[in-house]
């Protein structure tokens, strides 16, 4: 199942037959988060993402509001269910999660996709560090912080962050890795001591699943993509699609191609 390609994955979502998280697949290759916005919010969201660039670094947006496209990033890509799990925001609220959004779909609706940790984690493994989620075959774990973030318009809130157990010496191993990456949330913004970014439990995570913390290894923090669902929540916008956390649009564009060096 990890081999399957960007393009196979989708079509595998498309048809319903996948509709797990994606970390540790389609390796080699950027997944995306993923906010569907109504037309009017569109102008506020992109400036938000400019503000926030490590919690919001855009990688594509759709070229006109209806588009299901984003051929730059995906071929034959239809937006609509080619993610594996989707949330339905209204007033602020999330409430449902579905597979397929194709029912409920708009032409005034606009689609943005913002880079995700998962891209680096090849780039971590590769260098022989371990991603404690991937060994326990689960979610990553991620908390809402009281790092703030940069209003614009009627967007604002704390950052999301995500979470690595590690070795010092790996968390700073890690540090110069991910400082590569810019696109996909670039070095972690905090490690050590949880409650000084206002976590007060590091075994509840707000979304993903908790994952062990052996003795020795500090906890290290990656700005993530689940950020903006906070603050769309935040700004109580009367509708609104976004991935379910963990559940990656999967791109056909290679994560070495975001390696500023």
């Amino acid at each position: 199942m990890l081999a399957l390609t960007p393009s196979q994955l989708r079509l595998q979502c498309r048809s319903g037959a996948f509709s797990g998280n994606t970390s540790g697949f389609a390796p080699g290759f950027v997944q995306a988060n993923m906010a569907i916005l109504p037309r009017q919010y569109a102008a506020d969201f992109l400036q938000f993402c400019h503000f926030n660039p490590k919690p919001c670094p855009l990688l594509g947006m759709a070229a006109t509001p209806g588009a299901i496209d984003l051929p730059a990033l995906a071929n034959d890509l239809d937006i609509r269910s080619d993610l594996p799990k989707y949330r339905i925001f209204r007033a602020g609220h999330m409430i449902e999660e579905v597979t397929d959004v194709r029912n409920i779909w708009r032409d005034d609706l606009v689609t943005f996709l913002i880079g995700c940790s998962f891209s680096f984690e090849e780039a971590l493994l590769a260098d022989g560090l371990e991603i404690r989620n991937i060994t326990e075959q689960v979610n990553v774990p991620m908390y809402r912080t009281t790092i703030a973030c940069t209003p614009a318009g009627v967007f604002h809130g704390g950052m999301v962050v995500s979470m690595r157990p590690m070795l010092p010496a790996d968390a700073i191993r890690a540090i110069q890795i991910c400082s590569r990456f810019p696109q996909v949330h670039g070095a972690p913004v905090h490690f050590g001591d949880p409650a000084a970014i206002g976590i007060s439990d590091i075994n509840k995570p707000d979304f993903g699943d908790a994952v062990s913390i052996k003795p020795g290894e500090v906890p290290v923090f990656w700005a993530c993509g689940v950020t903006p669902q906070v603050a769309i929540a935040n700004a109580k916008v009367d509708f609104c699609i976004s991935h379910s956390p963990g559940y990656m649009l999967v791109t056909d564009i290679a994560n070495s191609k975001l390696s500023v060096f």
